[in-house]
């Protein structure tokens, strides 16, 4: 890529990609950025900055290409490389994860998952044998998994951050409810499911403030 792109603009293009996606098998040729800024959910105009970093900038009057824009959108993330994935941590959430279809078919097969349960361990998800977090190091190295995904506690999430690190994955993806630290080379995302749920709770309860003010005033 000839520049950098922002982390907000990263953060949407898998959804850019998901609308285009679908205009694709809807048979649309082209789309302008109007059109796919209401998909997304955004304005216009972020559409057409998101996108100029891809070197790309449509026809006016006739909008992008949207194969062509998918093409550009995949080389931009990574799609056309295979990154092996490992799931530390086989709880509900983590053989939730196992049972997603969804990573492979976006070039994220699940080739390992790891414990610290010995009676979770040689338990089976999907076709895959759960191994002890002790055979982490091999793991990473035999199926050169480049990708780490923590669903442990929290208690246990730093220190299953700095064995994924040690052990030589370069992307680490954190479902733990805590703070964890990397290093600056290896990129770390975390998703936080209950700040989600309370966030949404904020929302809900201001939709439902109008009317508990009306009533107040009747």
């Amino acid at each position: 890529m000839a520049r950098d792109i922002p982390d907000a603009t990263v953060a949407r293009l898998p959804i850019y990609r998901r609308s285009l996606v679908d205009l694709a098998a809807s048979g649309a040729g082209t789309v302008s950025s109007a059109a796919l800024a209401e998909l997304a959910g955004v304005n216009a105009a972020k559409v057409r900055k998101d996108l100029s970093y891809l070197g790309t900038y449509g026809v006016r009057g006739v909008g992008y290409d949207v194969k062509l824009l998918l093409g550009q959108i995949g080389d931009a993330l990574g799609l056309d490389v295979v990154a092996p994935v490992v799931i530390v941590g086989m709880g509900n959430l983590g053989q939730a994860l196992a049972r997603y279809g969804g990573f492979s078919n976006r070039g994220f097969p699940i080739v390992a998952l790891v414990d610290a349960a010995s009676d979770r361990v040689g338990d089976e998800v999907e076709g895959i044998e759960v191994s002890h977090v002790d055979q982490l190091p091999a793991l990473v190295d035999e199926l050169e998994i480049s990708v780490g995904i923590i669903a442990t506690p929290s208690a246990a999430a730093q220190s299953v951050a700095d064995m994924l690190v040690d052990a030589g994955v370069r992307s680490i993806l954190s479902f733990a409810p805590t703070i964890l630290q990397v290093p600056d080379t290896v990129p770390l995302r975390k998703v936080d499911l209950a700040t989600e749920l309370q966030i949404l709770g904020y929302y809900q309860q201001r939709e439902a403030a109008p009317e508990s003010d009306a009533g107040k005033s009747a």
